[in-house]
């Protein structure tokens, strides 16, 4: 097999979707790729095998024991040097055809050994670059709209257990029928739900949580707990010990960017750049220094970093110029 169709072989095996569409688990991927077939009728081959290898595998949960496989190895390595002793003196077309049962035993172990390697690696891992948002479906149903410069992380068999790094807007798909819980956890807590939806972000070395709707449950590295309604903003770093829970308006500033806009109500230019650098990822620095106290009011665009800051220089009468990989801010000429 090519190099370009061990990397597709590849693709397909850890492809949630694609394991989706062979096990028939999902009427969305099986279009998607029905759909994808169709118009890539030179992968075939390829994508006959990848079923192929998932359905032997998918009616095996646990991961292959590599005690298992050495016995194994080792059985088939005793039965040939049996074959040897017993008849020391053979013709050569037995010599091929012994040849080829080694070759194909090799092959089938090295087979399972690839088929170990890949059960070993369950984690799945989201993130977005800088500037980019993406809106995923977990597998449970769960909606999570994922900020620039951010990551999820969970294991494929449990989707309802995740771990982030960044900005995350999460609605959760409730379970009635088990009451099963969904977590997030972070540097600083642990958020703890049923079917809800709410905002985490762990900028600035701290965990900030926003609920909209539902009920949730936090549990603080220091051991704390609250528990949160609708409308009510936790802040915690772990770092320094500070809470702050409080009861806020959810439809300024704190998840208005999965809507492509900052919402603004009266914040000072300093922390609004805050939010550039974090969704950009270039660092800011005032030139003018009183600058830093001018305040903001509105909505602000961030699906584009050139809009994002003309509409930053017109709210606040400031001139921001990119140099040496910095944005530079500066009084209006």
């Amino acid at each position: 097999m090519e190099n370009n169709d061990q990397q597709l072989l590849q693709s397909f095996l850890n492809d949630p979707s694609f394991r989706n569409w062979v096990t028939k688990s999902n009427k969305n991927d099986i279009l998607f790729w029905n759909n994808w077939i169709l118009n890539h009728p030179e992968d075939i081959d390829t994508v006959d095998m990848a079923k192929s290898i998932l359905l032997g595998i998918s009616f095996k949960k646990s991961a292959l024991d590599s005690k298992k496989l050495d016995e194994t190895l080792a059985t088939v390595l005793d039965r040939i040097e049996a074959k040897k002793v017993e008849k020391p003196s053979i013709s050569r077309f037995e010599t091929k055809k012994r040849y080829w049962q080694l070759g194909i035993a090799a092959t089938v172990l090295a087979f399972i050994g690839i088929l170990f390697l890949l059960n070993q690696n369950t984690e799945i891992v989201h993130k977005t670059g800088y500037g980019e948002i993406i809106e995923l479906k977990l597998q449970d149903g769960t909606l999570v709209t994922l900020n620039g410069n951010s990551q999820i992380s969970y294991d494929k068999k449990n989707s309802r257990d995740i771990s982030l790094k960044g900005d995350a807007y999460f609605k959760v798909k409730p379970i009635p029928s088990t009451n099963a819980k969904f977590w997030v956890t972070t540097e600083d807590l642990r958020v703890e739900v049923y079917g809800t939806e709410f905002h985490v972000n762990t900028r600035d070395e701290k965990t900030n949580v926003l609920l909209d709707e539902g009920s949730v449950h936090l549990l603080l590295e220091n051991g704390d707990s609250r528990k949160m309604v609708p409308g009510e903003f936790v802040s915690f770093a772990r770092g320094q010990n500070l809470i702050t829970h409080e009861k806020v308006n959810t439809e300024l500033q704190y998840s208005s960017w999965k809507e492509s806009t900052y919402i603004f109500n009266n914040i000072e230019l300093s922390e609004v750049m805050k939010y550039v650098e974090q969704t950009y990822g270039i660092p800011f620095e005032f030139i003018d220094k009183e600058l830093t106290l001018k305040t903001i009011s509105g909505g602000i665009p961030n699906h584009d970093l050139k809009i994002c800051l003309s509409a930053i220089e017109k709210s606040t009468g400031t001139r921001i110029v990119l140099k040496d990989k910095k944005l530079l801010i500066l009084k209006e000429n």
